[in-house]
């Protein structure tokens, strides 16, 4: 397994050498620095910590700026755990670039998807409306909640709420290019999140 941290720049389109349209997302992926190693004996479970994207001295504690001193880095704005990582080909320090990725691999892509705000059950959940012929006073509204739930509002019940800014993970996305020079990825269709959103890029799960 092997996975690294990056920047959503954006959409584009790639032709292929028959004229083909491929769509394709732009992620600036890395450089990223390993932070920590993590192994069963000292915390249980086996990972690699990396961080991308400097963050500025002023915006970081004590903590943060000791731990990326082990490193020789600054601390950085967005850290996660890649897990299954063979630790014996990974150091603390080392940097990773587009470069770990080649073309026809495939990823899995984590990201926080777009928020909506506060969404009706027609816009959230795809519910169909009520009759619009007037006088009928049920058009957009969730429904009855039924008398025998006595003031209890079942778990997972699908009502009006907040919509989106979730974590989300697209799976199976192929690798059309990679350009080491700019530290680019372009993969196959769309992410999750907005332009400028942080994501995390992984080996895919479906072999």
């Amino acid at each position: 397994m092997k996975g690294i941290l990056g920047r959503k720049l954006g959409m584009t389109q790639v032709f292929t050498a028959e004229g083909n349209v491929i769509p394709v997302t732009v992620i600036e992926a890395g450089p990223c620095v390993v932070l920590q190693k993590k192994d069963l004996e000292n915390d249980g479970y086996e990972a690699v910590q990396i961080g991308f994207a400097d963050k500025k001295a002023s915006r970081s504690n004590k903590p943060e700026a000791g731990h990326a001193t082990k490193a020789n880095t600054v601390p950085k704005r967005y850290v996660r755990e890649i897990r299954g990582v063979d630790l014996a080909n990974v150091e603390v320090g080392q940097e990773l670039k587009a470069d770990l990725f080649a073309e026809g691999e495939f990823v899995d892509v984590t990201g926080i998807s777009k928020g909506k705000g506060f969404a009706g059950v027609i816009k959230r959940w795809g519910q169909s409306r009520g009759p619009m012929s007037h006088g009928s006073r049920y058009h957009r509204r969730p429904g009855s909640m039924g008398s025998i739930q006595a003031n209890r509002v079942p778990k997972g019940k699908r009502l009006p709420g907040h919509m989106g800014h979730d974590t989300v993970t697209i799976q199976h996305l192929e690798v059309i290019r990679v350009d080491a020079e700019r530290n680019v990825i372009l993969v196959k269709g769309s992410i999750p999140g907005p332009k400028n959103s942080f994501v995390k890029v992984k080996e895919t799960v479906k072999k």
